[in-house]
């Protein structure tokens, strides 16, 4: 395996020391998995949330990237030993949904946190089939929510996904004012509202599921990950969207991203590729406690 330098992955840096510490255990440790492995290793370098939670999630992709760099060699993924897969109930892939009127018809919604097998299913299929980016595992921490009305009768209508912040935007870091060192402290308090999927033509229906599912991410995350959430992000392509359930909803308008994405290596702004950012405070003072921190 190469000897390799330094590397920052999910607002960590890993020092040449640490990276030389996993290929020694990923050398060492024949015959368990990625998961085992990826415990392993944040057991040893104290990757941990704020909760105490071992960085479990991280770690494997951060794992697979070095695998991928020919840094190391993980162990091949398990075969799944299910013999059947769990089939979606038809109505839940038909797109456009019958449903028509306005949402105050149908509130008030139901809104499901993502924690099954099923719904987990049920989610990628939604978002793979009908969002114009598909389904993708986000990096670092995540919450799904699935949003139902229940009359006429019980029928998904929404998916919602919440996921780790962008590690650096111009426009957000200049609003908020925070130094470097700030910014590295508090970043994980900002929490990106990654997907967004109506299926269903209700007039106000996605305004709604957005006041919805924030309510619930408040409190899921802070029990989730131990850390208070304070300020929601999105990206909007303006080339498709106008954003406009986020401006009904009194979501705060940034400027455009560079274009520039997570993996750009190039270090060069793209246009085409550039994204509105849209922010929402979770607290009043949520950019003085993202600045400053608690007193």
């Amino acid at each position: 395996m190469q000897n390799i330098k330094q590397q920052r992955f999910c607002g960590r840096e890993f020092t040449n020391k640490e990276i030389s510490l996993i290929q020694a255990i990923i050398g060492t440790c024949g015959g368990i998995s990625r998961y085992e492995l990826a415990h392993t290793v944040c057991e040893l370098l104290e990757w941990k949330r704020p909760n105490g939670r071992l960085k479990a999630r991280e770690c494997i992709d951060f794992l697979e990237i070095l695998d991928a760099g020919g840094s190391l060699k993980l162990p091949e993924k398990k075969k799944s030993q299910r013999k059947s897969k769990k089939i979606i109930p038809e109505q839940y892939c038909r797109q456009p949904s019958v449903l028509r009127g306005s949402v105050e018809d149908f509130v008030p919604l139901e809104v499901q946190r993502v924690e099954n097998q099923e719904q987990r299913n049920l989610f990628k299929m939604l978002l793979g089939k009908h969002h114009y980016l598909g389904y993708a595992m986000p990096f670092g921490a995540r919450l799904q929510y699935l949003v139902y009305v229940s009359k006429p009768h019980l029928e998904v209508v929404g998916c919602v996904q919440f996921s780790s912040p962008a590690w650096r935007m111009r426009a957000r870091d200049e609003w908020i004012g925070w130094t470097e060192e700030r910014r590295k402290l508090a970043l994980q308090q900002i929490v990106n509202n990654s997907r967004f999927l109506v299926l269903a033509p209700i007039k106000n229906l996605a305004s709604v599921m957005l006041s919805c599912t924030l309510r619930e991410l408040k409190k899921d995350w802070e029990q989730q990950y131990g850390l208070e959430p304070l300020l929601v992000e999105t990206l909007v392509d303006h080339q498709r969207f106008h954003g406009g359930c986020y401006r009904a909803s009194n979501w705060i308008k940034l400027g455009e991203t560079t274009g520039r994405g997570r993996s750009d290596k190039t270090n060069r702004p793209n246009k085409a590729l550039a994204k509105t950012i849209f922010v929402y405070p979770l607290v009043k003072n949520a950019i003085h406690l993202l600045k400053k921190g608690r007193i």
